[in-house]
């Protein structure tokens, strides 16, 4: 299996309980999640060699956030302890017309005024076959920004396949700020990954008439804008996920892929999730999915679709984490998708 390391903020997530608001709770369910201990957590379920790099707190609670990727069998050797504190994230778990709501907490975060000298990245991509980082991590500060262009710098120096999930977040910056750090990130990017609204405030493009809250997708959008995207960043795949949103808990899902090498476009099989349990971590799931089934060698379209297929199967999940199988993710790429019990 292959090695693959993740880096970037791993935050203590409160979220309601049963769909209730956060005026009606004095409770809140606990868990610890990020983008790219997202993917981690998924690549090691599929016996990947995953490693997540970050920086935590020397304390408790920090302690407690590694001792909880241990148990999804991450390894967490280069985790420096430093900084004030671990970024916090209130979820308020949406249904049917009325949407999630999500409220950070997380300024002056330990990672977020970590530095390069805090880590050996020429030992950390040692042996390393892939590196995943997302837009999040250099929007929390200008200094994560910088930690993740040298991490970026060394990995590609070593030889490593670079992936990205652009992750456009405007509670933590501005289009316009996105688009000047994230453009002179791409250069060390082979694999390119987001959604349409990512692509155009991340990169600046927009997919056509696409209008996700309308139900409406325009495929021949964003077979233009993948053309477009590796034509200025030369990436070996731009990768988008497409989201149907017919309420908070109903949603179609599929997924579209170019390759720059054979100039294929290709949309995968779209799955209808209803009911919705958890969609907080599905373009994670996502992501995770789809760097598998590359690293397992199949080919762009089948990868693809074991992604596709892994993400349906977290929107049924509480957490940020994709507790499932390779055995279930190909049981449902197989087309079992009846949710019989399994006896």
């Amino acid at each position: 299996m292959a090695k693959v390391v993740t880096m970037g903020e791993i935050m203590l997530r409160l979220s309601t309980p049963r769909f209730e608001r956060f005026m009606q709770v004095d409770e809140f369910d606990v868990c610890y999640a990020g983008g790219e201990a997202n993917v981690a957590v998924s690549l090691a379920n599929y016996g990947h060699d995953a490693e997540y790099v970050t920086m935590v707190p020397d304390n408790p609670i920090g302690e407690a956030c590694v001792a909880a990727l241990r148990k999804m069998n991450v390894k967490t050797d280069n985790i420096p302890r430093g900084g004030e504190r671990l970024g916090v994230y209130y979820l308020e778990t949406g249904a049917a017309m009325r949407p999630s709501q999500v409220v950070y907490d997380r300024a002056h975060s330990s990672i977020s005024t970590a530095k390069a000298s805090d880590f050996d990245f020429d030992k950390i991509f040692d042996g390393c076959d892939w590196f995943h980082f997302t837009g999040i991590t250099p929007a929390i500060s200008d200094e994560a920004a910088l930690l993740t262009e040298e991490a970026l710098k060394i990995a590609k120096a070593k030889g490593v396949k670079v992936s990205c999930d652009l992750n456009f977040r405007k509670k933590l910056w501005s289009s316009e700020k996105a688009q000047k750090v994230m453009t002179g990130l791409m250069k060390y990017v082979d694999v390119c990954i987001g959604n349409e609204e990512d692509a155009e405030k991340v990169l600046g493009f927009k997919p056509g008439k696409t209008d996700v809250t309308a139900g409406e997708l325009e495929l021949a959008g964003y077979k233009s804008i993948f053309e477009q995207m590796i034509e200025k960043f030369n990436f070996e795949y731009v990768i988008s996920s497409l989201r149907v949103s017919h309420s908070a808990s109903d949603n179609g899902w599929s997924a579209c892929i170019y390759s720059r090498d054979t100039k294929e476009f290709y949309h995968s099989r779209e799955y209808r999730i209803c009911p919705i349990v958890d969609r907080v971590g599905g373009g994670d799931s996502f992501a995770g999915g789809v760097i598998c089934g590359l690293l397992d060698g199949k080919n762009f379209k089948d990868a693809l679709e074991f992604g596709v297929a892994a993400s349906a199967l977290k929107h049924t999940i509480p957490g940020d984490y994709n507790m499932v199988t390779r055995k279930e993710v190909d049981a449902l790429v197989g087309g079992d998708g009846s949710g019989r019990v399994q006896r």
